[in-house]
């Protein structure tokens, strides 16, 4: 049996956690289990409850050492290379679009398994989180715009759970907002000008090589456009846009203000560690005791990386078009 260590991240202002005491309880195996010490702070819970819960509290570099390495924003890992080779990561790991990420997978021979691919019965397990994402990203960005929202004209690009939370938060502020689904990409690059603000929620099929917005596109915006790009796909869909952190949330080009947080659910921890809990223990103990293979068919299509060789498809197509190694 394998053991898991969960581990804090440094990335800007990500307090989420993956998992909390209540559902470490409805573990098998709680005692494969090695948070690191003072996981749970963030969201207000004590190492002891950890503990209580029949897991370990240890330092960082022992919870680095075990056969599993969870971390919310695995894609975002400042440890890669002091890992020893063959680890099975367990996160959010946007492997397409996270080229120096993956790169290093590949190199060091680590197995992904992904967050953002395990659905169940057709839903993604984590959708909340995505619509919590939509909403803390206008919530926070309209800091930066300079108009209350029902004094905005406002576009979604997309239709899925991001753009659900994102209108919620919108209609319920008043502001005038117009919806574009996939099908309507043509009719929105026309009207993408009568907008205040844009808001980019699309989940981009990274195998294409056009773009939503051009970096031209810009300049025949009206001034103080404000473009919040919640889906963060750094320079595909939208050319001119890259990710920002919550610190540091906002840039402009040619008089547009980019918002580009790539975390923003971060920003409300206690709330998305519940989701989140809830929805990965049930797959906590088949990762500890099942190789890849045994996975039931949902989790083992969230396993993009194996042994440092692509499984997914997308990945292998996006590195060959950027003439990157692949595996």
């Amino acid at each position: 049996m394998k053991t898991m260590g969960l581990l804090i991240s440094h990335k800007n202002g990500e307090r989420r956690r993956a998992l909390l005491p209540e559902q470490v309880k409805t573990l098998a195996h709680p005692g494969q289990l090695c948070f690191e010490e003072g996981y749970g702070v963030s969201v207000g819970v004590p190492d002891q409850d950890y503990l209580d819960a029949g897991a370990h509290v240890v330092p960082r570099a022992q919870a680095l050492q075990c056969d599993i390495i969870a971390d919310v924003k695995l894609g975002d890992a400042d440890y890669l290379d002091t890992l020893e080779d063959g680890k099975l990561l367990f996160g959010w790991a946007h492997a397409v679009q996270g080229v120096d990420f993956t790169t290093a997978v590949l190199e060091h021979g680590h197995t992904v398994v992904a967050w953002e691919e395990i659905y169940e019965n057709g839903r993604y397990i984590l959708y909340r989180n995505r619509e919590v994402a939509g909403e803390a990203a206008i919530m926070h960005a309209f800091r930066y715009c300079g108009k209350m929202p029902y004094d905005t004209k406002v576009c979604i690009i997309g239709n899925g759970q991001t753009a659900k939370g994102a209108l919620r938060i919108l209609h319920g502020l008043g502001a005038e907002v117009d919806v574009y689904p996939r099908k309507m990409e043509k009719l929105f690059t026309q009207k993408m000008y009568e907008y205040d603000v844009i808001v980019n929620c699309v989940m981009w099929d990274t195998s294409r090589t056009d773009r939503i917005i051009y970096a031209g596109d810009l300049k025949r915006m009206k001034p103080g456009t404000m473009i919040i790009d919640v889906s963060c796909d750094p320079y595909l869909e939208i050319e001119t846009s890259h990710p920002t952190t919550i610190d540091d949330p906002v840039y402009t080009v040619d008089g547009v203000t980019h918002y580009a947080v790539d975390n923003t659910p971060a920003m409300y921890p206690i709330t998305v560690t519940k989701v989140l809990s809830e929805g990965l223990a049930p797959y906590v103990d088949m990762v500890l005791t099942m190789s890849v293979e045994d996975y039931p068919e949902n989790l083992k299509k969230a396993a993009q990386i194996i042994d440092g060789h692509i499984v997914d498809q997308r990945i292998s197509d996006f590195r060959r078009k950027r003439n990157l190694p692949c595996r």
